[in-house]
């Protein structure tokens, strides 16, 4: 039996110029910049989705354009969580998942559903879209990713409500997001946000040593003993789970090295 899950360490989308010259190398063409970083990195968060839809055609790019093993992580449109009352995102969210999104296969990772920042929990509301969350699509299974941003969310009632329905709160290591760190689901999502551009792996070598225990520590089954939680009193059941952690700071030129120093450290 496992006795602990699958930590990747990656970064936010692929194409950032200030990653020529710094990540990439100086002769490589643009159209290669997935095939290098994937090469480089266990998985990537998608951003574009986010802001517009994409093309079947696309997603089997992305995924032949990767190795066997990576995964990406996708960004539920904008047009699905910024709705004044969130039970009314069906149609949107049924026009994000026939896109062709299942061309990714089994390198599809976490949906994750971003929120605006004056997004407020309320929990009925709030359950409303939990429930329009499919299980499944095109018989790939789903994981979800819930990532608030509005400080109405550190409440006791959250984590249960996630919990409830499988989806993963993320957390974020972030100036001024909340800090959430209650594991919900049966893998762990985690945004390290605080990274610097002067640091050569965006977070100091002891940070990213502390940050590569608790990923263990979640990979296990634990949580770990230093982070916020909403719900401190919940009994969270030990048992492995994948873990998936990205750096994406403000700068974000040094979150290509920053993912693999803390690939190395956990291994794989």
């Amino acid at each position: 039996m496992t006795r602990s899950g699958t930590i990747r360490c990656g970064i936010g989308g692929w194409t950032f110029e200030p990653w020529e010259g710094t990540f990439y190398p100086d002769d490589l063409p643009k159209k290669r910049q997935l095939e290098y970083a994937s090469q480089r990195l266990r998985t990537i968060e998608v951003n574009g989705t986010y802001y517009r839809g994409q093309t079947p055609e696309t997603f089997a790019k992305w995924a032949a354009e990767s190795p066997d093993g990576f995964v990406f992580a996708v960004k539920g449109n904008r047009f699905v969580t910024n709705k004044k009352v969130l039970a009314d995102a069906g149609p949107s969210m049924e026009k994000f998942f026939a896109q062709g999104i299942e061309e990714l296969g089994d390198k599809l990772g976490p949906i994750v559903w971003q929120f605006a920042n004056t997004k407020k929990f309320e929990p009925e509301d709030f359950e409303g879209f939990l429930k329009l969350l499919p299980d499944k699509h095109a018989g790939l299974r789903l994981r979800h990713v819930l990532e608030v941003r509005h400080p109405t969310f550190i409440d006791p009632a959250f984590p249960p409500l996630a919990r409830k329905y499988g989806a993963a709160i993320c957390y974020a290591h972030h100036h001024d997001y909340p800090e959430i760190a209650d594991v919900t689901a049966n893998f762990v999502y985690a945004r390290l946000q605080k990274g610097e551009d002067d640091v050569p792996t965006a977070y100091a070598p002891t940070e990213l040593d502390a940050w590569a225990s608790r990923a263990k520590t979640w990979a296990e089954g634990g949580v770990p003993d230093d982070l916020p939680l909403a719900d401190p009193d919940a009994k969270v059941e030990k048992k492995p789970r994948d873990v998936f952690i990205y750096i994406i700071h403000e700068g974000k030129i040094r979150a290509p090295q920053g993912a693999m120093a803390l690939q190395e450290r956990v291994g794989g």
